[in-house]
Order: structure tokens, then sequence, then C-alpha cells
């Protein structure tokens, strides 16, 4: 994230700004778009083909492109959100609704995206934040908000998935709309990967309370999630200080097992060993142990539109997840890619050498 000048300093204590200022000094960094979507020209359903660009460093063959599928959805605040399913596993049970970083694109997670999804058996449905890529608008809290709104909604109507089966996924500054999102539904479970808890306490670290004028108070959003919480964080966060993904998990209703990986910084967190074994772990084995336990005392939710959807596990699946989670452990071999995105402090790209 951007540091603050001096006279910037005094003018924030003497005038104070709104929240969707500082968001916007401190938060976002939207890159040179790295991909086009080109509308096919005999489509009658608005069908669209990604084309990446150099910059999105892609690592894989064409082959791999027929795995995703790209369209427009539009914002509550009229702004059009570039949004990307990539269908890793034709077996998969859960699909992670990911919010990327500050400094990256669609485009350039898309190499990230295939090796992760297959590594962890979960299809992948992304989108760009207003301003970001092909996405129209501009960059704000606000929007920030509205944005995952159109993409939670595009993905239950447009793909029928129920919100049990979406695991919702936020890294760095994704964490915010993540747990917007997770404080109004519950899903099937939650994963924050370096988040913050304030944009006032990313900056001023000694910062205590959350201000009127503070953006994204992650921190008074977080007690109102009723989905299970996995929290990520590098203990040598050099951009958002390991202390933020402490209390959040501390402050989480539902935590599991946070996975602290001791001396990782804020973007290379994936390039350690247990960073895939904990998702496997947890996506594999203890969402699945949660379903099955769950079926003598079913929750509820609220569904998009206003339906009440059931949350628990079919008898008839028990035995196919179970087949799923033990072939996770004998697919090491699938990739060997080398992923190299940017690793400075103020991009929240993954920097992965290679997923072991």
């Amino acid at each position: 994230m951007n540091g603050l000048s001096f006279s910037e300093l005094c003018c924030l204590f003497c005038c104070p700004p709104c929240p969707g200022r500082i968001a916007s000094k401190l938060a976002f960094l939207p890159p040179e778009a790295s991909y086009d979507l080109k509308s096919e020209a005999d489509s009658t359903n608005s069908k669209f083909t990604l084309t990446l660009h150099d910059k999105a460093d892609w690592q894989y063959t064409d082959r791999e492109k027929e795995c995703f599928e790209v369209f427009y959805a539009r914002s509550a605040r009229g702004n059009r959100i570039a949004c990307l399913f990539v269908k890793c596993s034709a077996n998969a049970r859960f699909t992670l609704l990911f919010s990327h970083g500050n400094a990256v694109d669609l485009g350039q997670m898309t190499t990230f995206f295939i090796g992760l999804g297959q590594r962890i058996n979960c299809n992948i449905f992304s989108y760009d934040y207003s301003g970001y890529g092909q996405s129209s608008g501009k960059p704000t809290e606000k929007n920030l908000y509205a944005d995952i709104d159109a993409a939670w909604h595009a993905l239950r109507t447009r793909y029928g998935i129920s919100p049990e089966n979406i695991i919702l996924y936020g890294q760095s500054i994704g964490t915010v709309p993540t747990v917007d999102l997770a404080s109004r539904y519950e899903v099937g479970a939650v994963i924050l990967h370096s988040p913050l808890m304030s944009g006032m306490r990313v900056a001023f670290p000694a910062t205590k309370r959350t201000w009127f004028f503070d953006a994204f108070p992650s921190i008074d959003k977080v007690p109102k999630v009723t989905s299970p919480v996995l929290v990520i964080h590098g203990t040598e966060d050099e951009v958002i200080d390991f202390s933020h993904g402490m209390t959040i998990y501390e402050k989480c209703p539902r935590a599991v097992e946070p996975l602290w990986v001791e001396g990782a910084g804020h973007n290379d967190v994936e390039m350690y060993s247990q960073y895939l074994e904990r998702l496997k772990q947890f996506v594999s084995v203890e969402l699945l142990n949660k379903r099955s336990s769950g079926n003598s005392s079913r929750k509820r939710t609220k569904g998009e539109d206003g339906d009440r959807k059931v949350i628990g596990n079919d008898d008839d699946d028990e035995e196919e997840e179970e087949d799923d989670a033990e072939d996770l452990n004998t697919d090491d071999e699938i990739l060997n890619a080398s992923i190299t995105l940017s690793s400075t402090s103020t991009n929240d790209a993954p920097a992965i050498e290679k997923l072991l």
C-alpha cells in the first residue's frame, strides 16, 4: 500500500477526508490491463473470448484456456464488471469466489487460478474491481462492495451454485469485499489471505478504534460472519502487519485453525509448501467432515431471492467426496508450472515459483 507524505498526514488530522479518499490513496493500484474480452462475432448470447497480453505471463498452452468462460456482469452502481469462471475440475464440489489483490487483474491471475484449482479440486470464479482490467468505473470502497455483490449474483444465477458450495476467498484488499459479503450471507466457508482490520489501522498501526472516516472496517464486520473462516498470514508481512491477521482470527466466531506462515511476507505465502497443504486439508477434509456431521443438525441461510437454502450434505455424495479427498493426495505431479508475477511491496499478486 502507498505511504502518505507529511503534508497529507497534516491534512488527515486537521481535516479528515472521507473514507473513499483514504481508500483510493492507500489501497487501489490498478495495473495496465493484461487482457481483452472480445465479443464473438456470431454470438447471440453476449459471449466473449479472453485474449491474454504478454504481461499476463500465461504459463500454460491454449488447451487450458478452454477452461475459461468470461462475461460481464452489471453492478448495482452501474459499472460493467468483468467476470471469469475457471472450470478446473469436472467433479469439484466447491467453487471459490476469489477476490484478488490490489495491483493485479484477471489476466495476471489466470495461471495461478489453473494451478490452484487443479491442486485443491475446486472451480474458481473471479472478477475485476471497478477500474481494473476491463471493468468500467473507478475503484472506490462503495464500488468494491457492489462489485462482489454483482459477482455473487452472477455465480448464483448463471451457474446455479448454492451458497453451501461456495467458498469466499479474499487476498489482501480482496478480504475487504469478502468479509462484507460473508457478514451478510452464510456460505460453505471463508478464506482470508493476509487480511486487514481497516485502512486506518494499516496506515497508522497505533490506531485502536474505528473512526467515522475510516475505510474498509473489516474488523467490525468479522464478528457477523457465521461461516467457517480460515485465516492465512505471513509472520513477516511488510505491507499488512501480522497483527491484523491475528486480530481478525480472534474476532471470527467460527474460525478454524489458522495458517501462520513463519518468515513469509505479503507476496510470497504461496511459495511455502504449507499453503497448499493447509488448503487441501481445509477443503477436502475439514469442510466435508463438517457437512457430513451436519446432516443431523442442518443449518439454513437466506438465498439469493430471499428463499431459505438448506446447508447440509446429501448422503449419497459422501462416498464420492471421500474418494475425491484421497485423489488430492496423489496429484502432486499434475503441475510443475513456474508462476512469477511481480512481488514488490505494493503488489498483491501471488508470487509462486512452483506449486509444491
